[in-house]
């Protein structure tokens, strides 16, 4: 009776609760080094007298950031941050899960019991428990000890059924935990219980991306072999269905995708760079953008709010669409304004496009994305302007997040190490 309580009330926006203080001063970082009239580098010998490469002194290497973890032996490949609390879990190739401080590095706890790669993160909507997912199939759930701080958690459960866990979300309201599975499925689960509340099937290949509608009643979920689905969580049949047969929806294959805040629209990232606008109340593609190179990965989606819609202007607002970010492996972020499908301005990377993150109100109009390219930016998506870049990174950057109401952006690195700086 409890799951059909939980299921009633949960299934009717999520809130991202979390001001960052600024330990470094990042323009005392940087270290300059004077031009001494030598040669450009590539007339040089790629090795020394010893046989050792030579240094190349006309790499900096700034780091700006006001914080690290380094606990991590391997790749960093997920990091999530707390709704309220200055804390983080994050997941990595050497099989474990850290919780941590990020205003002082200091590690919490050690998430143990994975026998493979965690590659995704996550704490719940009120922050009382996390969750691990790994590529040995588990998702292992935490759950604080006590109400004084955040520094205990205990083990709860662990929760079985996927082959290998391709994501991790939680309901925007409830203890709900939803996962893709790279054999085709979704898995639905109840918290604290792990009790299973459903397991969705009708994928074709591994489920790459999904997530609930921001008023949590609906799921939409996408797969390697392009095919998109929409659910009533309470039941196993999908509301609909679109596939690569509909050859306005062929993306060969979905790496990515977004629901606005109204609940009313997906946008979904083709592996081959196309973009999709879905309407999730007719189940149909109302809009193609097409911006990144093709051949080149969506590797992320993430609505932007541009302007607060007013009393008069609300419905409108919703209707249209609003503003869309679509990051992909070409280095590009794109700005689509989706009441007129067009191009507002693009983001340039060096490298593939990792991650999109907004702020919350007031800061909404602010977007970060991260790269392969090392370095994390904060852009201003209004005018396309960059606002701030977040340095410190030897490798590239796998995810990231943002904490403390947006305030700081906390990473997750391939050099293994998350680090920590102020969004602006």
């Amino acid at each position: 009776m409890a799951s059909e309580r939980v299921e009633e009330e949960h299934f009717e926006e999520g809130a991202e609760g979390e001001e960052g203080d600024e330990y470094i001063d990042p323009n005392d970082v940087l270290i300059e080094v004077a031009d001494d009239g030598d040669h450009p580098m590539e007339e040089y010998d790629e090795e020394g007298m010893e046989g050792e490469p030579m240094p190349d002194e006309s790499i900096v290497y700034e780091d700006n950031s006001t914080q690290h973890f380094p606990n991590h032996k391997g790749s960093v490949f997920a990091v999530s941050t707390h709704p309220t609390a200055p804390i983080a879990v994050s997941g990595g190739e050497d099989d474990l899960g850290y919780i941590w401080d990020f205003m002082t590095g200091e590690e919490l706890v050690k998430l143990t019991g994975h026998s493979d790669s965690v590659t995704s993160t996550g704490f719940s909507t009120d922050g009382e428990l996390v969750a691990t997912g790994g590529m040995d199939g588990k998702v292992r759930i935490w759950r604080r000890v006590g109400k004084e701080d955040w520094r205990t958690w205990e083990f709860l459960t662990e929760l079985t059924g996927p082959d290998e866990v391709m994501w991790l979300r939680w309901h925007p309201k409830g203890n709900v935990l939803l996962a893709g599975s790279n054999d085709t499925t979704v898995w639905l689960w109840q918290l604290p219980s792990g009790n299973t509340m459903q397991v969705f099937a009708g994928h074709m290949g591994p489920v790459t991306c999904g997530d609930f509608t921001p008023d949590g009643k609906r799921i939409v979920t996408a797969d390697a072999e392009g095919t998109l689905i929409y659910w009533d969580p309470r039941s196993p049949s999908p509301v609909f269905k679109l596939t690569p047969t509909d050859a306005r929806f062929a993306l060969d294959g979905i790496t990515s995708l977004a629901i606005n805040p109204a609940s009313t629209l997906a946008v979904v990232g083709g592996a081959s760079g196309g973009v999709r606008v879905v309407s999730l109340s007719k189940g149909d593609v109302v809009g193609a953008l097409a911006g990144h190179k093709e051949g080149e990965s969506v590797e992320a989606v993430e609505f932007v709010e541009l302007a607060t819609p007013g009393p008069l202007s609300g419905g409108a607002a919703a209707a249209s669409g609003g503003v869309v970010v679509t990051g992909a492996t070409d280095g590009k972020a794109c700005i689509w304004d989706l009441s007129t499908m067009r191009l507002r301005a693009t983001l340039e990377h060096g490298d593939a496009v990792t991650s999109l993150h907004h702020l919350p109100p007031p800061k909404a109009h602010l977007i970060v994305s991260g790269s392969v390219d090392k370095v994390l930016r904060t852009w201003d998506a209004r005018t396309g302007t960059l606002v701030r870049e977040h340095k410190g990174h030897h490798g590239p950057i796998l995810g990231a997040a943002l904490g403390l109401g947006g305030g700081v952006v906390v990473s997750a690195g391939d050099d293994g190490v998350c680090l920590v700086w102020p969004t602006e």
